[in-house]
């Protein structure tokens, strides 16, 4: 092994791993497609898309190029006071393909943090239009927002931030609204502490990291109404389901609903450079326009509408809008669930699911994940269980064949 790996690795704190007992990481060096190049010269497919992120592959010439062009223009500059082309013509697109009327782009650089921004947003909200009691947010059972203070507070409690439960402010949480008895619980939350919540937030139609668990657009549909009824703001975390995820360019587009506000990442430059945003609703937008300064947002990422990442972004929706994705989706969407069925009669699996191109296997009990990792590894694939289940969020170009030795390589290494 290289001396950069073996003299880096020592310094290096790894993302979600007990660095006592977690196994080295594998050395990359090099990507294209849906293949990850490793410096001992073996090459694996890659199952999750950069932790969904890389929707066209790897090292999209398109992308790739815009990046260049725009690096040796302006890669930067500081949005007080100024702004960038780029981020002017991201903000735009954005504003036209998401739904109804959200309209004003707020950008940042990662997922969390565009949640911290909609959660406040929806705090001054209120507090601009007279209300400053409204601070509590309720949110979902199962559900994760982000690693950060109030991502993690409407996170699921009993989900991977269990050791900040006593520093994390309390907020609301409901099961998902999907009968009568669970719609009816959520009423009577909304009724009892209605006067305090600012908002609600959901991920529409799946939650990713606290366990990929479905739920269908009726179910949307009512945390729409939900909120209406009781004059809330409704936040769609949409950082893993949008641009395609689900089978739709937003899981919102299923269930026709709007929510007020919008927070995106991930995919949205192509699983290149880090760029996030919060999108809100006119009538949001205009509860901060006022003669009084103290009712403007106070808030500033430093590298927010980063040229770069804008550019990136700009090249990515432009493939959306060239090339064939959401049929490519629907392709591997028919696929999975074709292949991955065969799971279904493995002993210690729990169920099978498909939507869009998201793939799971749902085990009865958790895996040792390591051993895991290292079964597909050594059949050239990059699948990274979590909890017990096991799951492929492929690249929406990836071929059938590669797709197929994915499935196959969770087939086999369940199966024994």
């Amino acid at each position: 092994m290289s001396s950069w790996y073996s003299e880096g690795l020592e310094h290096l704190w790894l993302p979600y791993s007990q660095m006592k007992t977690a196994g080295k990481p594998l050395a990359v060096v090099g990507a294209g497609g849906v293949r990850l190049k490793l410096e001992d010269g073996r090459e694996l497919i890659d199952g999750i898309a950069g932790w969904w992120t890389a929707a066209h592959g790897y090292n999209h010439p398109q992308i790739v190029a815009a990046i260049k062009k725009q690096a040796q223009a302006l890669p930067h500059v500081m949005m007080g006071g100024l702004v960038n082309k780029p981020a002017l013509r991201l903000a735009k697109r954005l504003a036209d393909i998401t739904p109804g009327d959200l309209n004003k782009v707020f950008f940042a650089e990662s997922g969390s943090v565009s949640v911290e921004i909609a959660i406040k947003m929806a705090v001054q909200y209120w507090n601009n239009k007279g209300e400053p009691g409204r601070t509590k947010f309720l949110s979902f059972l199962g559900g994760y927002h982000g690693d950060t203070t109030m991502a993690m507070a409407v996170t699921d409690p009993g989900g991977m931030h269990r050791a900040f439960a006593d520093f994390v402010p309390g907020e609301i949480f409901a099961r998902l609204p999907e009968d009568e008895k669970t719609e009816a619980a959520l009423e009577a939350l909304l009724k009892k502490h209605g006067g305090q919540i600012a908002a609600l937030i959901t991920e529409p139609l799946v939650q990713g990291a606290g366990g990929m668990k479905f739920h269908d657009p009726g179910t949307l549909k009512k945390i729409r109404a939900a909120a209406d009824r009781h004059d809330l703001l409704l936040i769609a975390d949409e950082i893993f389901t949008g641009f395609g995820r689900t089978g739709a360019l937003f899981a919102c587009d299923q269930a026709g609903i709007v929510p007020d506000i919008m927070c995106l990442s991930k995919a949205l430059t192509g699983g290149v450079m880090p760029l996030s945003a919060a999108i809100v609703r006119e009538h949001v937008f205009e509860a901060f326009l006022s003669d009084d300064p103290a009712k403007a947002f106070m808030h500033g990422p430093t590298y927010m509408g980063n040229a770069l990442g804008c550019a990136a972004a700009n090249a990515s929706l432009d493939l959306f809008e060239s090339e064939p994705r959401l049929e490519q989706i629907q392709a591997i969407s028919g696929q999975m669930e074709h292949e991955l069925q065969y799971c279904q009669n493995i002993r210690g699996v729990k169920n099978v699911r498909v939507k869009g191109a998201i793939g799971v296997v749902e085990l009865k009990e958790t895996p040792d994940h390591e051993a895991l990792g290292r079964a597909f590894v050594e059949k050239g694939c990059w699948i990274r269980p979590f909890g017990n289940i096991v799951y492929l969020t492929p690249s929406y170009i990836i071929g059938a064949d590669d797709l197929s030795r994915l499935t196959s390589a969770i087939h086999e290494v369940l199966k024994g």
